[in-house]
């Protein structure tokens, strides 16, 4: 599907230059000479390259859908994970860094989502919130208030995130995957 420079917004997944490329950020600008553009940073799904690119609104970019289907993770193996497909029960093996730092938040049996292009996998999407077991929080200081003041915890997966100093270890709580923030905690 054809789309407008200008109606490119973040996580559109376009294909140009012959690759396929996700939209981080945009920002659009009007200067005040010449027309309107839609300066567009990319990132290359299926190399990792990153590049930035202005669009006008008179060019035409090709938007791409990608087929999505659920797969389930089951273990890691050296520096390639093990996903298993839930219609077929067929594994799958993928590079960690396709997953960047959200890898950290796998677990075994958790359900995922694999974003597929011409039938390969190119992304991995985990839930956007999960639950964990914080092992260790530093102690509250005298004088801070709940409200202004968050103090460092590493969760059971060995992921630093910011809580609340009522926050203690062994607490479950709730955990943003992409942020790696303090969400809630877990009822």
């Amino acid at each position: 599907m054809k789309i407008s420079g200008v109606d490119i917004r973040p996580g559109n997944i376009l294909e140009y230059e012959g690759g396929i490329w996700k939209v981080a950020k945009i920002q659009h600008t009007q200067p005040g000479k010449g027309g309107a553009y839609m300066q567009v940073e990319m990132k290359n799904l299926q190399d990792g390259r990153k590049t930035n690119v202005r669009f006008r609104s008179a060019d035409t970019i090709e938007r791409v859908r990608l087929d999505t289907k659920d797969f389930q993770y089951l273990y890691a193996e050296g520096d390639m994970l093990v996903f298993m497909d839930k219609d077929t029960y067929e594994q799958i093996s993928l590079p960690a860094d396709l997953l960047g730092d959200a890898a950290a938040f796998l677990e075994d049996g958790m359900e995922v989502t694999l974003e597929l292009w011409d039938e390969k996998p190119i992304s991995v999407q985990l839930p956007e919130q999960i639950e964990a077991t914080i092992v260790e929080a530093d102690a509250v200081v005298k004088g801070q208030t709940a409200s202004s003041s968050f103090k460092p915890a590493i969760l059971e997966n060995g992921v630093r995130v910011m809580v609340p100093p009522h926050i203690e270890s062994g607490t479950r709580i709730v955990v943003d995957v992409y942020e790696r923030t303090y969400v809630g905690k877990a009822t």
